[in-house]
């Protein structure tokens, strides 16, 4: 583990997405409430939350962190049968929230797998990655625009 103790605690921030591609009719379920288990995305929040605030638990080297926020929101794309999700993770600490703005995506986009196997086993998740960070010596980064 990298030793971070004579690092200053400063505010910092990351924003991860990841996108489900399903069949039409899963996300129409989704859209409509009508999944055997529940509430999809009510369910895919909680787990985003909890899979952020375990990532230490979760990532061997990472460093446990005062998590000050976690937001997880999506976007429901009938165009394309996807669901994307995404993450902001906020903290004032010595070391960025990144792998936790990650978790937190990859653990809600699980949660959706699990919600919606029976109906659509060939769900697909897809283009896991960091979108934004802010803070911290390297300051700010974000990925650039997709053509």
């Amino acid at each position: 583990m990298v030793d971070v103790t004579p690092k200053p605690e400063t505010a910092r921030e990351a924003r991860a997405r990841v996108t489900l591609r399903m069949q039409p009719a899963t996300l129409a379920a989704i859209r409509a409430g009508a999944v055997a288990k529940g509430d999809v995305l009510g369910v895919a929040r909680l787990a985003g939350i909890m899979a952020a605030k375990r990532t230490a638990d979760l990532i061997p080297l990472c460093h446990p962190l005062r998590l000050t926020g976690v937001d997880v929101t999506f976007a429901l794309d009938r165009a394309r049968s996807a669901v994307r999700v995404e993450t902001a993770v906020r903290t004032v600490d010595k070391t960025g929230v990144e792998m936790e703005a990650l978790t937190a995506a990859a653990g809600a986009a699980l949660a959706i797998y699990d919600m919606v196997k029976a109906i659509d086993r060939g769900l697909v998740v897809t283009d896991l990655c960091l979108v934004e960070k802010r803070g911290g010596r390297s300051g700010h980064w974000r990925r650039p625009a997709s053509p």
